[in-house]
């Protein structure tokens, strides 16, 4: 929402550590990107990742916990948004059909929320209410699989889950299988149906963790958690098939140390790709052609603090904000349109244990 204070944005973190209250609340200034604090929401466990509705009156997040009244699963649950303050109200909470859950979205037409739980490995959709609230699961998929990274990949790990630009799939990362799953959604029974086109296999060992779509809908990149790299995929949204184009490297040629990646988004204008690294604590940056799917590499640009798990472009393109998990920061940094390239602004939001970060529409 836009308003003469400012854009509101909502932050997702772990509260695991004892530092964090909850589900962040701050305002965003268009024209510097700086944050305002404006409220924070307590009575939730790692709301790690957040969704909004598309009217902009509901939040869901996930609760990434293991046991909820005494079973074994996670937790997601729906707010009410006061537009006016930017206050959360709890409105209910339902069990995810599985541990560990990391992602949630909702579909286009704001009927369903979808969640992937990674500990267990499997996938989830819920009714939502007239009122915003949420029905129980309406239907949920277990994975099967490894691969062989034994530490990392020894299940199934699904790490996000996201409608496609048609609204006619959804794209599940397993990790933990080395595959991008992809379901059709039924939003008439609310179910989540194997697609015809078996999944996409990525390179053992690789654990694909987030994805983004192209603006133009014919294209997709992935990100690799383990194997420290980005493909490029065109996509046929009719079959909902992936064919890969090229993977490129998130680190540099001399980089000898630990790392994992985390998250990757590309610009609102379609021009290039950001892909965040967890040990290098750095963005990578490639243009992207719209038209062949083609990576060149732009540039690297650190993050200004610790385990960049997650990052946020702002609608407009201006801004992107990078949030630094263990070192307890968010950094905004000013997006050049024409290079793709990334200018410190100086500005550090301290928010402990960032992880996700929505813009209010």
């Amino acid at each position: 929402m836009t308003s003469k204070s400012g854009t509101l944005v909502y932050i997702g973190t772990y509260t695991r550590t004892g530092k964090s209250k909850g589900i962040y609340c701050y305002r965003m200034d268009q024209a510097t990107g700086r944050l305002a604090f404006v409220d924070a929401t307590t009575g939730i466990n790692n709301p790690s990742f957040l969704a909004i509705h598309p009217n902009g009156q509901y939040l869901y997040s996930v609760s990434e916990i293991t046991e909820h009244d005494g079973r074994r699963t996670g937790t997601i649950l729906s707010y009410a948004i006061d537009r006016a303050s930017g206050k959360l109200k709890q409105l209910n909470v339902q069990p995810t059909q599985g541990t560990g859950p990391c992602y949630v979205s909702v579909e286009k037409t704001g009927r369903y929320a979808l969640v992937a739980n990674y500990q267990s490995g499997s996938a989830a959709i819920f009714k939502i209410q007239l009122d915003g609230s949420l029905g129980a699961a309406s239907d949920s998929r277990q994975h099967e699989g490894s691969s062989i990274n034994k530490d990392r990949q020894a299940g199934p790990h699904a790490h996000c889950i996201i409608p496609d630009p048609t609204n006619k799939f959804a794209f599940v990362n397993d990790l933990g299988a080395d595959k991008v799953i992809v379901y059709r959604l039924d939003l008439k029974a609310g179910k989540l149906v194997p697609n015809d086109v078996p999944p996409t296999s990525v390179k053992p060992g690789f654990g694909p963790r987030h994805l983004d779509f192209h603006p133009n809908g014919k294209l997709v990149v992935v990100i690799h958690e383990l194997g420290n790299m980005i493909t490029s995929y065109a996509y046929d949204s009719n079959k909902g098939s992936l064919k890969e184009i090229q993977t490129v490297p998130t680190l540099p040629a001399d980089w000898n140390g630990s790392n994992t990646t985390a998250d990757i988004h590309i610009s609102p204008d379609g021009k290039f790709v950001y892909g965040s690294n967890r040990g290098h604590d750095s963005l990578v940056i490639y243009a992207i052609d719209g038209a062949s799917g083609k990576l060149t590499y732009v540039g690297h640009q650190s993050t200004g603090g610790k385990t960049p798990r997650n990052f946020a472009i702002d609608p407009s393109g201006a801004f992107l904000y990078a949030e630094n998990q263990d070192s307890d920061t968010i950094h905004t940094f000013r997006i050049d349109r024409a290079t793709g390239k990334l200018k410190d602004t100086g500005d550090i939001t301290e928010v402990p244990s960032p992880v996700c970060l929505k813009f209010l529409p």
